[in-house]
């Protein structure tokens, strides 16, 4: 049996990182979306959509990190959230890029772009943003829910 960081196939790689929604999540931002390990979150922060998660692009395994630097694979971020009105799910899809280094310790960052920062940035050319989730999702992490973003990388 493999857990969420093993190869679920020969050219698939999973990342799974486990947070929370917090009071202030808006989610308005127009092109990216951010899950932070941070246990707050301003009302400045619109494009973050968890905070307290248990892992950073800096632990991800080495295999799915160099996967990611393929400017030809798919990375497909799944947001699952545990509200009290029951499970609300998104998925957006972007692509890797050569200069992605995922290596910050802190945040992770989606982006509709093709702009990539030093260490934070895990996808470009992401087909939506925070502003482009469903407001039932935003408002169960609003709440507080838990969230779930299982990250993917399918290798052509």
């Amino acid at each position: 049996m493999t857990d969420d960081s093993d190869v679920d196939t020969v050219d698939t790689l999973v990342e799974t990182v486990h947070a929370r929604g917090h009071e202030n999540v808006t989610a308005e931002h127009a092109s990216t979306f951010e899950f932070t390990t941070d246990d707050w979150l301003t009302p400045a922060g619109d494009c973050i959509l968890a905070v307290d998660a248990d892992r950073t692009p800096r632990e991800f395994d080495p295999a799915f990190k160099a996967a990611c630097r393929n400017a030809d694979a798919t990375i497909t971020a799944t947001i699952v959230v545990e509200g009290t009105d029951g499970t609300h799910e998104a998925t957006i899809a972007g692509r890797g890029d050569p200069d992605l280094t995922l290596l910050d310790d802190r945040t992770m960052v989606g982006r509709t772009s093709e702009y990539t920062d030093d260490e934070r940035t895990i996808l470009v050319d992401a087909d939506a943003a925070a502003v482009d989730l469903d407001r039932d999702l935003v408002a169960a992490l609003a709440d507080g829910a838990a969230a779930t973003l299982r990250l993917e990388v399918d290798l052509p």
